[in-house]
């Protein structure tokens, strides 16, 4: 069992050393850290990587050397990846992909976390929006996660139905929607994650949803697995719902292509 995603200190985590620990001590074979990165010049995103401090691409050089450090060690004996997650804007595809082409990380995830300036994960910005711009949003979204897909700047797309962890926004998407991404997807060497982060939390929500994972099915996508993980106490309880998960819904996972 591998976990492809999870966050340090480096970004919105725990401890680097911490997060490495607590997956060895679950029995993964391998963690892969992917700590958030934004590389926009650009308003609110420049704010935003200030305030929350997603800033891997001034400190990556820094957590490869931890990670070196941890893979020496004799006491840690899971493989240790070093990934990152970077948050993807159509407007901002260039300066991703020049930051990717420099740093050569084992593998790379893309997310889609803001539609028209908006974190879709925050409940409030939707608050006083019509049924009708909420749907908009939606579409948006979906939209953007197609480009970020049809892009191949990423291996992993994660949590592909982000916008059902927003009440709001909530059951919104359609069959048509995820039609969509599953043809994108399997057209693309990009795979998708089967994400826990809010799957033994909250509405119990496992990224993607029962419907979209069987059209994922139907398209013949292959998926990989991630417990999102910000907190060493997070991981072990994920990676074992995520074990199970597979075994009921008969998936075998792949590793992201960068590993291959």
């Amino acid at each position: 069992m591998n976990d492809y995603h999870s966050h340090t200190n480096y970004s919105d985590g725990g401890f680097l050393e911490g997060m490495v620990q607590a997956a060895d001590a679950a029995g993964l074979e391998g963690i892969g850290l992917t700590d958030h990165c934004m590389v926009s010049s650009r308003e609110p995103p420049k704010t935003t990587r200030s305030v929350y401090g997603f800033n891997l691409d001034r400190t990556y050089e820094r957590r490869r050397r931890a990670i070196e450090e941890l893979r020496n060690r004799a006491d840690i004996s899971l493989e240790i990846y070093d990934g990152v997650e970077m948050d993807y804007d159509l407007r901002d595809e260039r300066a991703i992909r020049d930051f990717l082409e420099e740093t050569a990380f084992d593998y790379t995830i893309g997310s889609v976390h803001v539609v028209d300036d908006l974190n879709v994960q925050v409940p409030s910005n939707f608050a006083n929006t019509s049924e009708a711009e909420r749907d908009a949003i939606v579409d948006d979204y979906f939209e953007n996660l197609v480009s970020l897909i049809d892009s191949e700047l990423f291996d992993v797309a994660a949590h592909l139905d982000l916008v059902e962890r927003t009440p709001p926004l909530r059951g919104r998407a359609t069959v048509d929607h995820y039609e969509r991404v599953a043809r994108a997807l399997a057209d693309s060497r990009t795979v998708p994650e089967i994400n826990a982060g809010r799957a033994i939390a909250d509405a119990a929500i496992v990224h993607p949803a029962e419907t979209f994972l069987e059209i994922l099915r139907e398209y013949d996508v292959a998926v990989t697995v991630g417990s999102d993980s910000h907190r060493p106490s997070e991981i072990g309880d994920r990676a074992a719902f995520l074990e199970e998960y597979l075994v009921s819904r008969d998936l075998e996972p792949v590793a992201p292509p960068g590993l291959d």
